[in-house]
């Protein structure tokens, strides 16, 4: 296993094991509207390293361990990270634009960082086959990516889980930018799929600004 990788899964097994254990440092560190409008904007970074069980943590770091090679075969390490670091924060702005004036707003997780690597990969090889443990033949991953962003979507609308949607659309659209700026040619090459990609996002924001969402 790549040693990049190695670190980000121990930095989030070692920052998330210590809020499991300190409820201080769990809530210092969250991602919180109130205290982020106060001037704690540092928290759309922390909250990305801290978990709210083993059981979502575990989660996470398995699904980064089984996609982001993809990334570190395709990347350099410094870019792999940019990806990572930049959807966990695209992950984070966009909860804090939908959620600004839900003062009691929180949230942990990797999961913004963890989606735009997986939309990246998608991105990168659309036509790889997933398999989902209740699905027993392989899905196109574009399928896949293009499915979840539009669960993700209904589930922001329906909000009837605790399941920060929104960080996890915010991380695909890192992800999906930031894949883009590094290989600007995909536009030309592979049009389609880039666009095909992009549909769910222009769905949002389409059902933002007519007040559907």
């Amino acid at each position: 296993m790549d040693i990049l990788l190695i670190s980000i899964i121990a930095i989030n097994v070692i920052i998330s094991y210590k809020g499991f254990n300190d409820q201080l440092f769990f809530r210092k560190y969250e991602f919180h509207i109130g205290s982020i409008r106060a001037g704690e904007q540092i928290r759309m970074l922390t909250s990305g390293f801290l978990h709210v069980d083993m059981a979502h943590l575990a989660f996470n770091m398995l699904t980064l361990y089984f996609f982001a090679p993809i990334l570190l075969n395709q990347f350099t390490d410094l870019w792999f990270l940019y990806i990572y670091f930049g959807s966990l924060v695209c992950g984070s702005l966009l909860t804090y634009y939908f959620h600004k004036d839900e003062y009691h707003y929180r949230a942990v997780g990797a999961s913004g960082a963890v989606t735009g690597i997986i939309y990246s990969a998608i991105l990168l090889y659309p036509e790889m086959d997933l398999y989902l443990f209740f699905i027993p033949i392989g899905i196109p991953g574009y399928v896949f990516g293009i499915g979840y962003l539009l669960y993700s979507i209904y589930g922001m609308k329906a909000k009837r889980d605790n399941i920060g949607h929104t960080a996890h659309f915010g991380g695909a659209i890192g992800g999906y930018i930031i894949t883009l700026a590094k290989e600007p040619h995909m536009i030309y090459d592979n049009t389609q799929m880039v666009v095909l990609l992009a549909i769910p996002i222009i769905i949002l924001f389409y059902l933002h600004k007519t007040n559907k969402l």
